[in-house]
């Protein structure tokens, strides 16, 4: 008998977990023995990943979830699962793991597994995207409000933009060049997407060994919406505003320190920042239909 673990953070998303623990006890399939762990604080994820001794161990929350209990399965042989429920959900989607909880246990039925990369900003891990610039402002007052979802990080995207200077000066070096200038966003990408389909990094693979990395150049409030159709139809590439570069290592220098994000979640940084693939080196399970194109 298979054995999974599920690691429920109770309040990613601002959602209740009961529908979600409903689906698991109705859809899980017989041939797995399980256990169900709720999160009490940072850091209970990664390490009851890493001592976990399932074969799948599933992420139930958002991306910090996610992130954490990846970090707990990295070189384990153990497989990252996902029930996706937090206000953004970018790896999941990548992937495309559904939000519905009962398509979500079935694709741990169908145990489908694909090998993954992951990536590493000043040696910390990150899963999704990483980067500087409005993306992590946002982040940061995001982490530090009351409600959660999609409603409230719009919210507090808009009132930055409005109140707050919005691009600095950044230096990314690449393997092969070197681009300088303004720039409002500057984002790494081992998945496509920041979450909820909106892919800033949209040629992003998890199976190429590259980083792709997207910079966002200084934008009139008025083009918004053109920029923001792009992001959410996988075209931003197409932006007169947007420069893209791939490589295995980025670095990035910029002006001022500040936040800077992994997986959305925000931390103090200093001016440069070191940026590798680490190819390889997560397993996790997917949809069937998925597996070639990750």
């Amino acid at each position: 008998m298979k054995r999974i673990t599920f690691i429920v953070n109770p309040v990613s998303g601002g959602k209740d977990k009961k529908g979600v623990l409903a689906a698991i006890d109705r859809y899980l399939a017989p041939e797995y023995s399980c256990e169900v762990l709720m999160t009490g604080k940072p850091g209970d994820a990664t390490a009851w990943a890493r001592e976990s001794d399932a074969d799948f161990v599933v992420a139930v929350g958002g991306d910090g979830t996610v992130s954490e209990v990846a970090q707990g399965l990295m070189g384990t042989g153990k497989a990252l699962g996902i029930i996706p429920c937090g206000s953004g959900d970018g790896l999941a989607l990548h992937l495309g793991i559904s939000r519905n909880p009962a398509k979500a246990v079935r694709t741990l039925n169908a145990g489908c597994i694909a090998r993954i990369d992951t990536a590493r900003l000043d040696g910390k891990p990150f899963f999704c995207t990483a980067g500087v610039g409005l993306d992590a402002d946002v982040a940061f007052e995001f982490a530090h409000s009351t409600k959660r979802g999609l409603g409230t990080y719009i919210s507090t995207a808009w009132s930055l933009w409005m109140h707050q200077d919005r691009s600095s000066r950044c230096v990314v070096e690449t393997d092969t060049e070197t681009w300088s200038g303004p720039a409002v966003i500057v984002t790494v990408g081992n998945a496509n997407q920041w979450g909820n389909e909106a892919r800033i990094v949209p040629k992003a693979s998890l199976r190429d060994g590259l980083l792709d990395v997207t910079v966002v150049e200084p934008f009139a409030t008025w083009e918004i919406p053109g920029l923001a159709a792009l992001l959410m139809t996988g075209k931003a590439d197409r932006s007169r505003r947007v420069r893209m570069f791939r490589s295995a290592r980025v670095h990035i220098r910029r002006d001022l320190s500040g936040p800077a994000h992994l997986d959305g979640d925000p931390f103090e940084a200093g001016v440069d920042l070191d940026l590798e693939i680490v190819p390889g080196t997560l397993d996790v399970v997917v949809p069937p239909s998925r597996l070639e194109k990750i």
